[in-house]
């Protein structure tokens, strides 16, 4: 996975933009457009409000391309209350929570809060959605059947590993909550694979088709 990061400051607070990881998701700019704005230069002015302003904003972006370092005083972003995985039609799988990427050996390859992961196979930037699914036009709605995935308790969150299968699909272990528009929330322990080759007839899991299609990915 690429990282291409750039930092903008002032005195309160430091924020670092992974141009890699932008989807242009577009929580920054509906939430502060003085702050955060394309059609100005630098695009982010940190100077036009406050350090915690801007925080508040930045742990709303769900990619996790925009981190914080708030100068004077002890706030720092921390892990969400419980983990959480959003399925985006046509679109991405967010991740929120407490968060580790892994690859098929082991290593890690992510620890953050926020995650946007490609399920539509063609990202350049894989785990990482870099809106390949609007050229592909890939298109995969919310559903998804939970009848088979047991119900956790919400106060036995923990950190959530996500695996990465080499050719294949990604893999859960911990608590987490899958949401939709569609299925509304899940809270589950169960250890589900995720389909991240864009073909699964049962997305968003994986039914074996990246085997059968050639998928690649480390």
């Amino acid at each position: 996975m690429k990282d291409r990061i750039y930092s903008y400051e002032n005195d309160d607070i430091k924020i670092t933009w992974n141009l890699k990881r932008c989807i242009h998701a577009e929580e920054c700019v509906h939430g502060l457009s003085d702050v955060f704005n394309p059609n100005q230069k630098p695009w982010i002015q940190p100077e036009k409000r406050t350090a915690n302003e801007i925080a508040d904003v930045i742990e709303r972006c769900p990619t996790g391309a925009l981190h914080y370092e708030i100068k004077k005083g002890d706030r720092s972003e921390s892990a969400s209350s419980k983990n959480r995985i959003k399925l985006q039609e046509n679109g991405p799988v967010y991740f929120f929570g407490d968060l580790e990427v892994q690859d098929a050996e082991g290593n890690t390859v992510l620890q953050d809060t926020r995650f946007a992961m490609c399920r539509c196979g063609g990202s350049d930037n894989k785990p990482a959605c870099d809106n390949s699914h609007k050229k592909l036009e890939w298109k995969a709605n919310v559903d998804a059947d939970t009848s088979d995935m047991d119900e956790a308790l919400e106060e036995n969150q923990d950190k959530l590993l996500i695996k990465l299968m080499k050719n294949g699909p990604v893999l859960l272990e911990g608590t987490y909550t899958l949401e939709s528009s569609k299925i509304g929330e899940i809270t589950s322990s169960k250890g589900i694979a995720l389909c991240r080759c864009g073909g699964s007839s049962n997305k968003p899991f994986c039914d074996g088709t990246h085997k059968n299609i050639g998928f690649t990915a480390d």
